[in-house]
């Protein structure tokens, strides 16, 4: 897959549903629609990931010290993103772009290593949220880690309430086999795979 990044529309930042109404509406979500997402969509989920919300580097989600152990890693289908090929990306929160890092459709993969739980290779994208512990234990010792299961809830809720605010859904998945998604993901220690989120139109 060609280096080139990919910029992304820039988020807005102002929407038409409250914070209250989004929690409100937040449900985990198990069935999709077959209907792709657009560019715009897609930039808005992932600057509520791990997006710049500032002219510094303040970002959407809380990181212990600073330390930002997380990457994201969204997958897409063909023709599921309008305007992006089939493939693996990975979110660049500097430059609010998409590094291509896999070509191909590998949601059933992914899919299969996250115990056959189908609707992953039927959603139009899964993010992997992956970490680097050392980004943070290094500074914290052991206890650490634990900030960064932490830091990985931060991001979860926020996909969640910003999916809800564009009429999509999500599901938080913590059922997958770590050596497996890494395989799809083709990543290798100390990057490790923490969390699945598809995300797309409730059916």
């Amino acid at each position: 897959m060609a280096e080139t990044l990919i910029k992304l529309p820039p988020p807005d930042l102002k929407g038409e549903k409250t914070i209250e109404e989004a929690i409100t509406d937040r449900r985990s979500v198990r069935r999709y629609k077959n209907e792709a997402l657009t560019l715009s969509q897609l930039s808005q989920i992932l600057w509520a990931a791990q997006g710049i919300t500032t002219a510094g580097s303040y970002r959407a989600i809380p990181s212990a010290g600073a330390t930002f152990p997380l990457e994201v890693y969204v997958l897409v289908g063909e023709q599921t993103v309008a305007g992006l090929k089939a493939g693996i990306y990975r979110y660049e929160t500097h430059g609010h772009s998409l590094r291509p890092h896999l070509d191909g459709d590998l949601r059933q993969e992914l899919a299969e290593a996250a115990l056959n739980q189908r609707f992953i290779a039927i959603c139009p994208i899964d993010i992997v949220v992956c970490a680097i512990f050392t980004r943070t234990t290094n500074r914290y010792g052991k206890r650490g880690e634990m900030y960064v299961h932490i830091e990985a809830g931060h991001l979860g809720q926020n996909v969640a309430l910003q999916a809800v605010a564009l009429g999509l859904g999500t599901v938080m998945i913590g059922a997958f086999d770590d050596y497996e998604v890494s395989k799809v993901l083709r990543i290798k220690e100390p990057l490790k795979p923490l969390y699945i989120i598809p995300v797309g139109k409730p059916a």
